[in-house]
């Protein structure tokens, strides 16, 4: 009976031998928003002090 059942068990397996299941992988940023926040700001900043100096 134990025979049977492991003979059961890998006829059904026969068939999706090799097939993978793919998962969707979701984009992530590379960048957090507030390192990108951050980034921002001091390249905006640093712009906008070098105009004011100039002046």
């Amino acid at each position: 009976m134990v025979i049977q059942q492991r003979i059961d068990k890998f006829d059904e397996n026969v068939n999706k031998r090799g097939s993978v299941v793919t998962a969707k992988k979701e984009s992530k940023t590379p960048v957090g928003p507030l390192v990108l926040g951050i980034l921002i700001f001091v390249v905006i900043g640093s712009a906008l002090l070098q105009i004011f100096k100039g002046q």
